[in-house]
């Protein structure tokens, strides 16, 4: 009697997995150097900061271990607080009144009624290609109480001369600079929300009678809520870490722009001025953990929101 033969799988599921194996070497090589670059640039300098930030220097026995008590000198310090509330401020008073115009002008354009959206679009995103450095030295320039244009042209009829570098005015002054940058960069963010929604809703909402009022309270911003979360939590770090505008201000505006006027500012004073390394590495860790919080609480802030939204709507 003959024997039926086995069906061989064997050799097939050895192709099948040898194929898999060489799939995922090759998928691990190409993320081979994004693991090699991001451990150096960010994950060794974060554990090398973390390191001086307990350690002390000393000019009688050099860097000895201190603890925490870097932290517990930062917490104390009154120019480091302050510099965390007047960013507070800033963040308090810019960041709605930037993410409101860049969601008017991401609806307005969605809306397709804007003429020349293309244009627009490009007008309103070009100020964030401008880099930080040139754009702060461009409205230093305006803001100039003797030569800047805006200046000259409040003398010229009659207003006389304007002092946006004061103390008491270039926190708004940097306000305007810091919007003027990054409108564009939130509209964008949002506008692509928006190009993704269905337009079948609008369509239905339409038939119902709403408007366009309606239609973008009611169905566009809540359903592009997640990118506007996004622009929320860029902007809260992009606020705590201000450096280019500050620093620069600083040389034609010293009276009003301190050693100490953003946190960011201040623990580069610290490190490169003072030679205080190991506190400055203290004040930066400080405030990495103050941004983690903050944009935490806003995110628990928004979910809960939501979620009180369902349960009303249910």
């Amino acid at each position: 009697m003959l024997r039926a033969e086995r069906p061989r799988t064997a050799a097939p599921r050895r192709r099948a997995s040898t194929s898999r194996r060489r799939q995922n070497t090759a998928a691990y090589l190409f993320v081979l150097p994004f693991f090699i670059v991001f451990i150096a640039m960010l994950v060794v300098p974060l554990v090398y900061s973390g390191y001086l930030s307990l350690f002390e220097s000393k000019l009688i026995g050099g860097d000895v271990f201190a603890g925490l008590a870097n932290y517990a000198r930062a917490l104390g310090d009154s120019a480091f607080l302050a510099s965390i509330g007047r960013m507070g401020l800033f963040l308090v008073v810019q960041v709605p009144l930037m993410l409101a115009m860049s969601l008017f002008i991401a609806l307005a354009l969605d809306s397709g009624r804007a003429r020349g959206s293309r244009s627009a679009r490009l007008l309103v995103f070009m100020p964030y290609a401008v880099p930080a450095v040139v754009a702060t030295l461009m409205w230093g320039y305006l803001y100039g109480p003797d030569f800047g244009p805006l200046a000259q042209i409040a003398r010229g009829v009659g207003f006389g001369t304007p002092d946006f570098l004061s103390p008491g005015n270039i926190l708004g002054s940097m306000m305007n600079i810091v919007t003027w940058e990054f409108v564009g960069y939130n509209m964008i963010i949002m506008y692509a929300a928006l190009r993704a929604v269905p337009a079948e809703l609008y369509e239905a909402a339409e038939i119902d009678g709403a408007g366009q009022f309606r239609v973008a309270w009611s169905i566009k911003i809540p359903a592009i809520r997640p990118a506007i979360m996004l622009t929320v939590i860029f902007s809260i770090i992009g606020t705590f870490q201000l450096f280019a505008e500050p620093s620069l201000l600083n040389s034609i505006a010293p009276d009003a722009i301190t050693n100490s006027f953003t946190p960011n500012y201040y623990a580069y004073n610290l490190a490169f001025i003072n030679q205080e390394l190991n506190y400055a590495a203290a004040i930066a860790f400080l405030l990495g953990i103050f941004i983690a919080v903050v944009s935490y609480v806003v995110q628990l802030a928004t979910g809960r929101a939501e979620r009180r939204e369902r349960k009303a709507e249910r």
